[in-house]
């Protein structure tokens, strides 16, 4: 059996399951600040806590709802570790994508991954769903949702 043949039939036993949570993650000013700079994105809610304190309910600032997002490739990194033999993942997009819950400088961030979808679509890759969600640390409703599908590259076989 092969290594992508292998992937498919452990990830098909896991279809519904929970596959792991990402360790937190601090979402500080300073990297709000270096990602309001890096997107050109200075609206005051997420660089001038003053200003979002007193003209927002946010309460001071928050961080832009990309960047959020744009954590979860590091969350993956740290959690779902790549099949045997996968010689890259690509990133295919996301199905379905929600910003619920404004992340506030200094809370505390992780992804939960849990597998929906998985299926051989040629002799070298499997496409991969997974309902993603990033939870704020002692908050009750999470920051996002979204169905994030990749794709697990495998070699060809000679």
């Amino acid at each position: 059996m092969s290594d992508l043949q292998n992937a498919y039939a452990t990830q098909s036993l896991l279809l519904g399951k929970t596959l792991g949570r990402s360790p937190w993650l601090l979402m500080d000013q300073a990297r709000i600040d270096a990602f309001a700079d890096t997107t050109e994105d200075p609206q005051f809610i997420h660089i001038d806590a003053a200003r979002a304190a007193a003209e927002t309910s946010l309460g001071g600032t928050v961080a832009h709802g990309f960047l959020t997002l744009s954590m979860a490739s590091r969350m993956m990194q740290d959690t779902v570790a790549p099949f045997e033999g996968q010689v890259m993942n690509l990133n295919a997009g996301f199905d379905r994508l929600r910003f619920l819950t404004p992340v506030r400088s200094g809370s505390r961030i992780r992804g939960v991954f849990k597998l929906k979808d998985v299926k051989q679509t040629s002799t070298t890759q499997l496409r991969i769903v997974t309902t993603l969600t990033i939870e704020i640390e002692s908050a009750t409703k999470p920051a996002l949702v979204a169905d994030w599908v990749n794709v697990a590259v495998f070699p060809e076989l000679e």
